[in-house]
């Protein structure tokens, strides 16, 4: 596909009300969490709206201080009308996806990509574009950080325990790709986080990190 007739795509990104997010991350990030999941969300979308091959992205959340915020960057927003959890929420955000672009491709992808780099996000999109569904699996290799689907092509995902397994038994195609690990990086320990960080995390992310009480140095993502 040239580039003049390339598909483009819209993402889905998922956000919890932000009292509920990043659980896992309670203990080291302290008094901080609501605003660290904030920032890798913020970073997360604005690092997809730069992405050459995505034409909107699509916000589900109901959280009165995100959707604001992430509005504000170019996104649009789509209230949790389901609130039947994850799966049905990017189900129902894919349908506003698709009434946007009719005639491009859709993706869910997660809101924890505080290193998410453009031109890596490019190529998995590219390589998205050979199967009716793909998807790619995340660092730790059990999880799914985006998952797509073609036009005209079924969106059925199937993110939670074991997502990788499960989209792989569902016939998705498993994009195994070199050098898009920001892409892979999701963040749901301090681990993850200071893995994060190594890669270059976005400038939100980057102003909240080092007051973590447990501190990870940062790096702006470009």
């Amino acid at each position: 596909m040239s580039d003049t007739h390339r598909l483009t795509w819209t993402l889905v990104v998922p956000v919890k009300p932000l009292a509920r997010a990043k659980s896992r991350l309670s203990g080291p990030a302290g008094p901080h969490r609501e605003r660290l999941a904030l920032a890798i969300a913020t970073d997360t979308v604005s690092a997809a709206l730069r992405c050459p091959r995505v034409r909107g992205v699509v916000v589900v959340t109901d959280d009165p201080v995100a959707a604001p915020e992430l509005a504000a960057l170019g996104a649009h927003i789509v209230p949790d009308e389901p609130d039947a959890g994850l799966n049905p929420a990017l189900v129902h955000g894919v349908e506003r996806a698709r009434s946007l672009a009719p005639d491009g491709g859709v993706g869910a992808m997660s809101a924890d990509l505080p290193a998410l780099r453009p031109a890596e996000l490019d190529r998995v999109l590219e390589a998205a574009e050979g199967a009716p569904n793909a998807f790619l699996p995340d660092v730790a290799g059990a999880g799914t950080t985006l998952y797509t689907a073609r036009p005209g092509a079924a969106f059925a995902p199937a993110f939670g325990t074991d997502s990788r397994s499960r989209h792989r038994e569902l016939g998705a195609r498993e994009l195994l790709l070199d050098d898009v690990l920001s892409v892979r990086q999701d963040v749901d320990t301090i681990d993850d986080l200071r893995a994060a960080v190594v890669l270059g995390v976005g400038p939100r992310t980057a102003s909240v990190a080092p007051l973590l009480p447990v501190p990870c140095r940062s790096a702006q993502g470009d």
